[in-house]
């Protein structure tokens, strides 16, 4: 089986039994208090290029247990940092439905479909998920000129040695006005040695449908930004709280430890268009034309219920 099957299989093995029973404000879950992985982005293939340097393939870590929509998360990421929206049409444009429950309706409001509550966010934010993820990172930098993505980048290609390449979304003021505050809330950057870092930081971990999503999509952006950078990416350190599966989800977690044994042993290597300079240049159609995913194999689609 591949790295990230075994991890991720030990961890769903270690929550059902060691887990928490609770009841959360959109159901009952099983929890336990923490999880940290570390992932190496890429993996040597024994060549050298015509400068003499190795060779090397990018990774992206994702299940063969089950199938992980990669396209899917690669454009909520991109939603996120790329777009910087908050308009959920942009994603249905998309053929991406898993955001609706966290839209605002017409008048302003939004109803939440798990426990019925009311909440006004504000006419102006209509379709949207108010002021949460990329409106935060738009209006939550200590540079009121600029955006903290920009920032980053800014800082990760002029500034290397720079202790303070953070990208911040936890930022309670905005959430009053906001349908979901962010899950995956801090990313940190850091160069070192010619490779790019990234230290991604997560407040609650759906196990079952959420962390196989957000850990392809934070080793894809950290390609994207080691891409556009000049740099070789590093590794990918993953810091999860309130890790859980909800109870409804156990059967499916529990067939998806049956396959244990059917797990495919091969990792998905990441194509990005060498043509590409500027991060906000990738194309962000349904298309991906600037991305590829060659060699994923996987056992096939386990199906459950977005929550967050």
């Amino acid at each position: 089986m591949s790295k990230f099957d075994k991890m991720y299989l030990d961890l769903c093995d270690k929550i059902l039994t060691e887990g928490v029973k609770t009841q959360s404000r959109n159901g009952i879950t099983y929890r336990i208090a923490h999880n940290h992985w570390d992932f190496d982005l890429t993996e040597p293939t024994g060549e050298v290029d015509e400068n003499g340097k190795p060779k090397y393939k990018k990774i992206v870590h994702t299940l063969t247990c089950k199938k992980v929509a990669l396209k899917w998360a690669t454009l909520e990421m991109m939603w996120i940092w790329l777009a910087q929206s908050i308009d959920v049409r942009w994603l249905q444009e998309r053929g991406i439905t898993i955001w609706d429950k966290f839209m605002t309706s017409e008048d302003g409001y939004y109803y939440n479909p798990d426990n019925g509550d009311v909440k006004f966010i504000g006419k102006e934010f209509a379709h949207t998920i108010g002021k949460s993820y990329a409106y935060i990172m738009k209006n939550g930098c200590e540079d009121p000129n600029t955006d903290q993505v920009r920032y980053a980048i800014d800082k990760i290609i002029n500034h290397p040695e720079d202790r303070r390449i953070i990208v911040q979304m936890w930022q309670p003021p905005f959430f009053r006005e906001a349908t979901l505050p962010p899950c995956v809330y801090e990313v940190q950057f850091m160069v070192l040695n010619g490779e790019l870092h990234s230290f991604v930081r997560q407040r609650s971990c759906d196990t079952f449908l959420g962390v196989p999503f957000n850990i392809a999509q934070y080793c894809i952006l950290t390609h994207m930004i080691a891409h556009i950078a000049g740099l070789k990416p590093g590794k990918m350190h993953y810091d999860m709280g309130d890790v859980h599966i909800y109870e409804e989800h156990i059967p499916a977690v529990k067939e998806m430890l049956a396959r244990r044994d059917k797990c495919l042993d091969n990792e998905v290597e990441l194509w990005l268009n060498p043509e590409v300079k500027d991060f906000f240049k990738f194309d962000t159609s349904k298309e991906l034309k600037d991305i590829k995913f060659l060699g994923y194999e996987n056992l096939g689609q386990l199906y459950g219920v977005i929550k967050a």
